[in-house]
């Protein structure tokens, strides 16, 4: 059986990236179940009576970033607590995909903490956007805004995901200033700050049926909407597939399956090209005196471990965390292990925060 399950796994590696292989496997059932395992009927489900609606009753708001587009947010905590998380979600993904952190983290931090989630442009509940700022820069950007409009005093801790990862470090590039004055620590899951086209999610996903939807999405958009069905049938089994690793809830599966098919076709084309092309490297001096956690998977097919490694050894403050069993969605599948891993971060923050000042601090400077 162990050793079927790593052929089966080598095979979605190296084989995907073939068009032919996508197209002939993205029909195939069989397919979503390569990285992970639901089995019907199940012989446990943990999480069959879990409310996966907490983050709908949090208090709503939104962010109106520079070129329009409105950011759904929800927030939980006190308004004036001492310091306000905020989660950034990955490619395909909404705020949802935190819920489990949402659920945790509020009752380890209590009042300590306020958490601000939010949608990416194009996601979940936000905008929609133009194909032209769907950039990483852009959703830097985006985040930048967030941190000034959700969080306009006082620490912050900023915690991103995959695609949501990147654009924290993109903000940091963008915006070095409000990173050194406000920000006093940094979660990186599951992501990289460059070089993810050899591997992982966009060496997976090149074929020709997208590269065909994404110029349609650039010269006939009133042509898009015929290709939905036919291009979702490539994309979604490999989204799918990615997000865990061996036996796993199947009602968890599904919250995480619609969560994927619930993000508009267009969004994740216009995507695509952005985290192929994507290079934040220049973030990583504005983030390396900061306590970071980087934490990855050892079955990650989408951004794999070495992108974790390269990350930490990138960056002196950083601590690093290796869940072996998980696969892309290590926060949904093992949140235990991530919550114990985001708190221990916010205690290296206070430490570094309280104890060792800042550069930019004038205390520090003239001391």
């Amino acid at each position: 059986m162990g050793s079927r399950r790593s052929n089966r796994i080598t095979v979605l590696r190296g084989g995907l990236a073939t068009a032919g292989v996508v197209g002939a496997l993205a029909g195939a059932h069989a397919l979503r179940r390569l990285g992970s395992q639901v089995l019907w009927p199940a012989h446990r489900d943990e999480y069959r009576d879990e409310d996966f609606t907490l983050l709908e009753r949090d208090r709503a708001g939104a962010v109106l970033t520079e070129d329009g587009v409105r950011l759904s947010t929800r927030e939980c905590g006190p308004p004036d607590a001492p310091v306000t998380a905020i989660f950034v979600h990955g490619f395909c993904n909404s705020m949802e995909s935190f819920h489990f952190q949402r659920r945790d983290l509020e009752k380890r931090w209590g009042e300590r903490v306020r958490m601000v989630f939010f949608d990416l442009r194009g996601h979940g509940r936000s905008g929609t956007p133009s194909t032209q700022s769907c950039t990483v820069a852009q959703l830097g950007r985006d985040v930048a805004a967030v941190i000034e409009s959700a969080a306009p005093t006082g620490p912050v801790l900023v915690i991103g995901h995959s695609l949501g990862g990147m654009a924290v470090l993109a903000a940091a590039a963008h915006a070095p200033e409000l990173f050194a004055a406000r920000v006093i620590g940094v979660g990186l899951l599951s992501t990289a700050a460059a070089e993810v086209t050899a591997a992982g999610v966009t060496q997976l996903l090149r074929n020709p049926a997208i590269d065909g939807f994404r110029l349609a999405v650039h010269t006939a958009p009133a042509l898009v909407q015929a290709g939905r069905s036919s291009v979702r049938q490539v994309i979604a089994p490999i989204l799918h597939v990615s997000s865990f690793h061996g036996p796993v809830s199947p009602t968890l599966s599904r919250f995480a399956t619609l969560m994927i098919d619930r993000t508009p076709v267009e969004t994740i084309v216009k995507f695509l090209k952005a985290i192929e092309l994507h290079d934040e490297s220049a973030a990583l001096p504005i983030l390396a005196e900061l306590p970071v956690l980087v934490l990855g998977a050892g079955h990650d097919l989408v951004i794999p471990f070495r992108n974790s490694r390269a990350l930490h050894r990138a960056l002196p403050g950083s601590f690093l965390v290796r869940i072996d069993d998980a696969a892309h969605m290590p926060h949904m599948q093992y949140p235990e292990v991530v919550a114990e891993a985001l708190d221990q971060l916010l205690v290296r923050a206070l430490a570094h925060e309280r104890f060792v000042p800042r550069r930019s601090d004038p205390e520090a400077a003239g001391s």
